[in-house]
């Protein structure tokens, strides 16, 4: 007999980064309310704290993932208090306006560090706790890679899912599985406001007038981590994101499997700040 959503989930140990606010947030109440066990990252201390009292005061620590270093010592600190990790979600992350020609270049180098340093600091701090064969990670990329509107969002966002893709092949032999969540527009005060606070409409004709709710996303994040599953879509169609490109995202990721086959048949010569639990 399968196994349901619920029974895959009780006892997990879960480590969600951006788990302030928004979507993180709600994944955590979610994954507690199922029975797992969850360990925050994010910062804000006070928004935290409160999502750790809901989650039955969970242990959660501030921390910019930007910062190898605090990743590493909170990644220490959160598996030493779960016991162990059995998934990560590399959920923390930023949308710039998409100006290129006409924007800020710190604006553009925050949303490298954050998207693309901050997946791979999470990643690489959660390998030695992941690799087993229940060990699962979960990165969270966007479909707006292929929005012109959101261009420097979906540079940033295609990173972090290249980044999950060497993981997977990485850590495969270990029985570790990982996860690519490619997110429509979702409502969350990362869609609406700025770098600086201030709330920004969106551009004409964009996806963003068409957003979908954090349970969309919820939903589908918690049947990835129940499932461990490889590819994950919310919305199921994307709005804004028409079939064709979808077909083509599809098309690349099977040639891709296609040529890691062919390479690894091919014989090579000689290998030569604040914390607590609520």
């Amino acid at each position: 007999m399968s196994r349901t959503l619920e029974e895959n989930l009780v006892g997990r140990r879960v480590l969600i980064t951006g788990a302030a606010r928004g979507i993180g947030a709600g994944l955590a109440r979610r994954l507690h309310e199922r029975g797992a066990r969850v360990g925050l990252l994010g910062l804000e201390p006070e928004l935290l704290e409160q999502t750790a009292t809901t989650c039955g005061r969970a242990p959660w620590r501030r921390c910019d993932t930007r910062d190898r270093r605090a990743v590493e010592d909170s990644f220490d600190y959160l598996t030493d208090r779960l016991g162990g990790l059995d998934v990560v979600v590399a959920n923390a992350g930023v949308t710039p306006p998409a100006h290129i020609v006409e924007g800020d270049p710190e604006v553009m180098r925050y949303a490298i560090e954050v998207n693309v340093l901050g997946t791979y600091h999470t990643l690489r701090a959660a390998g030695p706790y992941i690799g087993h064969r229940n060990g699962y990670a979960l990165v969270v990329a966007s479909s707006t890679t292929f929005s012109p509107l959101r261009g420097v969002h979906g540079a940033t966002r295609g990173g972090a899912e290249e980044l999950g893709e060497a993981l997977r092949d990485e850590m495969k032999s270990l029985g570790t599985r990982v996860g690519i969540a490619r997110l429509g527009e979702i409502d969350t005060d990362r869609t609406l406001i700025d770098f600086d606070g201030v709330a920004v409409p969106p551009p004409r004709g964009s996806a963003l007038t068409r957003t979908s709710s954090i349970t969309v996303a919820v939903d589908a994040l918690e049947r990835a981590i129940a499932g461990r599953k490889n590819r994950i879509y919310a919305p199921s169609r994307v709005p804004g994101t028409d079939s064709v490109r979808m077909l083509a995202l599809r098309a690349t990721e099977m040639t891709r499997s296609i040529e890691l086959r062919a390479h690894a048949a091919v014989p090579t010569r000689g290998r030569v700040e604040g914390e607590g639990a609520a």
